[in-house]
């Protein structure tokens, strides 16, 4: 079967200078330059691979000084990392995330306040150490949520609620479905914000290379309204696979720096969370996911949303890690295994052979990514190929025959070209 490299085209937007940038979202808060000297400035950090995230939290923490506040760096990322204070220092630390880098305290701990409960159902709480600070910055990446879709979805108030809220608030606010999430998300976090130091929000949208696109301050006084704009302009700048209609897709990598869920259920079309109808689109039949990328730290949370895998990847597991993770957020779907095989090579050609005795392997519908964070280098195959509409800007990189080398891929996609 022979098979295309492409490269997909989209719009390279991004911010050219950072610091400054920062430095005039920061400028404009009103809430942030009435502090006083030396007032306690909590800076939120989470666990997502943000690029360029190091370099914005530095000049966050540069202008918080220059304007002789105290900032410090409070882990804020629900269950992850074990959920202990000691994993998700060592999140960060796999981050570039350092108290030595920083120049700031990491001040990291599973203990929460309660600030109230809303609806006489739902529980808001704070990480101990941001609630009594002065004031607390957030600062997270906007994009679409893995789980449920609405005006507000992963962002600014997510973190407030799900990474502040640590392992306690995250477990009660995936507790009552994802059907409610956007809503608990939102009214939890107006709340929040009524009863917390919450000074303001900085929110960073990403372009499809994976570059830093927006760099905006979010005033509280208009925290929702901002945050559903930033929200449309980040899924606007949200790649896609070039092929609606899959027989074979083949995720080289999956992993917690790509997405939340591992593999951005987004992209693949997948919920695989009971009660959620399954997107119409993107309509794969098979997934075979090959590896897990170290930056997961054994994190394989979203393992459940392919079909086959690898002993490759199962080996890297932390079970402890993936589980705590997967039963707070209640979609436990998503870290069943799935099939497992000793090699690429194997896990690949038994998802060929489970589409059937008539299959013809030769006009298969095959694509190859390297992570589902990636989508500007792909391999498809002929079939693929002719499928891809009109619409999307594309080029023809090489052509070569698909094929293994001592039972792996024969070859791989590099997420640096």
């Amino acid at each position: 079967m022979f098979v295309y490299e492409i490269e997909q085209k989209f719009s390279d937007e991004k911010v050219v200078d950072i610091k400054q940038t920062v430095w005039n979202e920061l400028g404009q808060n009103k809430k942030l330059y009435a502090l006083p000297p030396n007032s306690r400035v909590a800076i939120t950090a989470g666990s997502r691979g943000i690029t360029n995230i190091v370099t914005i939290l530095q000049e966050v923490i540069n202008f918080l000084k220059q304007k002789q506040l105290s900032p410090f760096i409070v882990p804020s990322m629900g269950s992850h990392g074990g959920a202990t204070a000691a994993g998700q220092v060592e999140v960060l630390k796999h981050l570039g995330i350092t108290e030595e880098a920083l120049q700031v305290p990491i001040l990291s701990s599973m203990e929460v306040v309660q600030l109230g409960i809303i609806h006489d159902q739902l529980p808001v709480y704070m990480d101990k150490h941001a609630y009594e600070a002065d004031a607390i910055l957030v600062i997270n990446r906007v994009k679409s949520h893995t789980a449920f879709r609405g005006k507000i979805e992963s962002g600014l108030s997510k973190m407030v609620m799900i990474g502040l809220g640590k392992q306690k608030g995250a477990s009660f606010v995936h507790s009552q479905g994802a059907e409610n999430m956007e809503f608990n998300i939102t009214e939890g976090t107006k709340y929040a914000v009524e009863h917390s130091p919450i000074c303001m929000g900085l929110a960073i949208v990403e372009n499809s290379y994976d570059e830093t696109a927006i760099i905006k301050g979010v005033s509280i006084e208009n925290w929702f309204v901002e945050e559903a704009l930033l929200l449309e302009q980040s899924k606007k700048r949200m790649p896609s696979l070039p092929v609606k209609e899959i027989d074979v897709l083949i995720v080289e990598e999956m992993g917690k720096s790509f997405s939340g869920t591992g593999m951005d259920p987004n992209i693949i079309g997948r919920w695989r969370i009971d009660g959620v109808p399954e997107p119409k689109t993107p309509a794969i039949k098979r997934i075979a996911v090959l590896d897990l990328v170290a930056a997961s730290h054994g994190n394989a949370q979203g393992v459940g949303l392919a079909d086959f895998t690898t002993e490759k990847l199962f080996n890297k597991v932390d079970r402890q890690a993936t589980y705590m993770n997967c039963i707070t957020s209640t979609f436990l779907r998503r870290a069943m295994f799935p099939f497992i095989y000793p090699t690429e090579q194997d896990a690949i050609e038994q998802a060929f052979v489970s589409l059937g005795p008539d299959f013809n392997r030769e006009k298969a519908c095959l694509v190859q990514i390297a992570n589902t964070l990636h989508l500007n280098r792909l391999i498809v195959s002929e079939t693929a190929l002719e499928k891809i509409d009109e619409s999307i800007d594309y080029e023809v990189i090489q052509r070569f025959e698909f094929d293994y080398h001592q039972q792996e891929l024969a070859y791989k996609l590099s997420t640096n070209t």
